[in-house]
């Protein structure tokens, strides 16, 4: 658990209220209709959803009803529930990435709503694929905002100055697209990370252009983008899904980086997510360091949603 402590500061909030709640419902109590009822109410308010407490509640009275059940009992079974919930939304990202050694430059396209976190995230996925001993260039697609390029050329620096493609304000993203692909290619870039406009995702315009821009890189090798990565804001809650559905009806999402998990996102609300898309959660976002980016571990998040670390 080596960002445990990390995740664990940044989910504090929610997690001290999900855990106190519980203890004040079940401590010396039977496992009774009343009990259960009042753990729906909590895990809900949460934003864990309705389908995730009932498939929890379902298995907890089957296995515990009508037994007295302690604060550390109960927390160990939701923690084993929710796990297996989330387990089919981990993989990791590197290793997928690894495993596609033939495939160079290797094409991730980022994308997402404004202020998402989208950029934030380039730069440190950029200094992270450094670490390991590849060659990075970044493209900046991003041509309706004048400030996105400056934040851009920002983030490279701080990933250890490695290339950068900057379009002009009001270039067409698509010809940026191509230019950064071919130049990736004659130079033996190893990992060519594209930066999208950050958009709102009920904007068809914006959207059609995400998709014109995937086109472009189709033509010039038909297995890429080789990753597109949806960068989502944990502070969103529920409106996550809306993202997730419209973003689905344009590009085919392979995973997610949740970003800005800070004490006012609940945490529950990615469980939810987890178990409605079993799309692979490949990396959360919990600091605005370049390092502070770490691989999705389900069961270290489930400890710190749930605040146990104790019972390590």
């Amino acid at each position: 658990m080596k960002w445990f402590g990390k995740l664990n500061n940044s989910l504090k909030n929610a997690h001290s209220a999900l855990s106190d709640n519980i203890k004040r419902l079940i401590e010396g109590k039977k496992l009774t209709d009343q009990v259960i009822e009042g753990l729906e109410e909590i895990l809900i308010a949460s934003d864990l959803g309705v389908e995730v407490t009932k498939r929890i509640t379902k298995a907890l009275r089957k296995e515990k009803f009508g037994t007295n059940v302690d604060n550390q009992e109960l927390l160990l079974f939701l923690k084993k529930e929710i796990i297996a919930v989330m387990t089919s939304s981990s993989r990791d990202f590197m290793q997928n990435f690894i495993q596609g050694d033939e495939k160079r430059p290797y094409v991730i396209l980022l994308c997402g709503v404004n202020g998402s976190g989208k950029t934030t995230t380039i730069g440190k996925l950029a200094f992270k694929f450094q670490q390991l001993g590849y060659s990075v260039m970044i493209a900046g697609c991003d041509t309706f905002r004048v400030a996105a390029s400056d934040q851009l050329l920002i983030w490279s620096k701080r990933a250890g100055s490695c290339p950068i493609m900057i379009a002009e304000e009001g270039a067409d993203p698509a010809s940026v697209v191509y230019k950064s692909i071919e130049k990736a290619k004659k130079e033996e870039i190893d990992v060519l990370l594209i930066d999208t406009a950050g958009r709102l995702h009920n904007n068809k315009n914006l959207m059609d252009e995400l998709k014109k821009c995937i086109n472009v890189i189709q033509k010039i090798d038909s297995t890429a983008p080789h990753d597109t990565i949806l960068v989502i804001d944990g502070t969103t809650g529920q409106n996550t899904h809306s993202q997730i559905d419209l973003f689905s009806n344009v590009i085919n999402i392979t995973g997610l980086i949740i970003t800005k998990l800070d004490g006012s996102s609940k945490g529950g609300s990615i469980v939810n997510m987890s178990q409605k898309y079993q799309i692979p959660i490949y990396a959360i976002g919990v600091g605005e360091e370049i390092n502070d980016i770490k691989k999705f571990d389900y069961e270290d998040f489930v400890a710190a949603l749930l605040n146990i670390e104790w019972l390590y």
